[in-house]
């Protein structure tokens, strides 16, 4: 039998938010399969217990460079807010992604080894880690490149969406600003990727069992929840959060432009944060309930 840690119900529930019993008993049925333990609060929970699974878990910056058709988009990662905030932090990813879209490198490690003001782009980061005192590192990055002109939106520092588009440049600046506000996961409900549909086929079936609906009214049900999660995930199907009552893809429509595809970065996106405080909070737990 698999011994469920104080410090495995702390990961889950900086995941979901979900109270520690409940993640509790959500990984001792699931044998302390992280992933099955989360689908499972899922069903008992609904939606609301995933939700908290993209919280920022690292500070930073994501930072953009556009020029006429090519540009790039890069995050670069430091301990905390305040140095993040730092005019030296800032020009190095600034500068880095102007590198990226004008030299093309295969990776970070080949972006690390090309000049940046007479010193490579590593020894520009080595140098800032020994001046400030904080470590900082270059996560990731994309190039864009090609015949689709490009429109970009930086919600402060810590969301960046590029939109690749023909057309209207306002239009697509708003449907830059509409991603980083309802953060679709695919340009259309054919591009939503199969475990996330899969995943989400799983919760709505399970829900339907617990339900104890007939098999035939369960798969309606089933299917329903499905088409649902499309409609709300896709960015041409969403309504369009300047005015609800047309989808992304009708304003569009009306403004003679095609979107090609976007890129969303959000700062620290899938790092986990250390969460001893939680652990520590589940151990107190767990020795009141045995003196108990």
């Amino acid at each position: 039998m698999t011994t469920i840690t104080a410090g495995m119900v702390a990961e889950l529930r900086g995941k979901t938010d979900a109270p520690m019993m409940e993640c509790k008993k959500a990984l001792t049925e699931a044998g302390g399969d992280m992933v099955k333990a989360e689908e499972l609060l899922r069903v008992k929970l609904g939606s609301k217990a995933g939700k908290a699974a993209s919280r920022i878990a690292a500070e930073g910056v994501v930072a953009v460079y556009v020029n006429g058709t090519t540009g790039a988009m890069i995050e670069v990662n430091s301990e905390t807010d305040f140095v993040a905030k730092n005019d030296d932090f800032l020009a190095l990813a600034n500068g880095s992604a102007k590198l990226v879209a004008e030299q093309n490198p295969a990776d970070v490690e080949a972006l690390g080894a090309l000049d940046m003001n007479g010193k490579t782009v590593e020894q520009t980061r080595t140098d800032l880690v020994g001046k400030i005192g904080e470590n900082m590192s270059i996560r990731r990055f994309k190039r864009f490149a090609g015949d689709n002109q490009l429109a970009y939106y930086l919600h402060g520092s810590k969301i960046g969406v590029v939109v690749e588009y023909t057309g209207d440049e306002t239009a697509a600046k708003d449907v830059a600003m509409h991603v980083a506000a309802m953060k679709p996961v695919a340009l259309s409900a054919a591009d939503v990727p199969a475990n996330l549909i899969e995943t989400e086929r799983s919760v709505a079936k399970a829900k339907a069992i617990e339900q104890g609906k007939p098999a035939e009214i369960a798969e309606k049900m089933v299917e329903g929840s499905v088409q649902k999660y499309l409609k709300e995930v896709s960015l041409l199907n969403q309504s369009f959060v300047k005015n609800d009552k047309q989808t992304v893809e009708q304003m569009l429509k009306e403004k003679n432009t095609t979107v090609a595809g976007f890129t969303m970065f959000i700062v620290g996106e899938g790092i986990e944060k250390k969460v001893d405080d939680f652990a520590a909070e589940v151990a107190a737990q767990v020795a009141a309930a045995s003196q108990g």
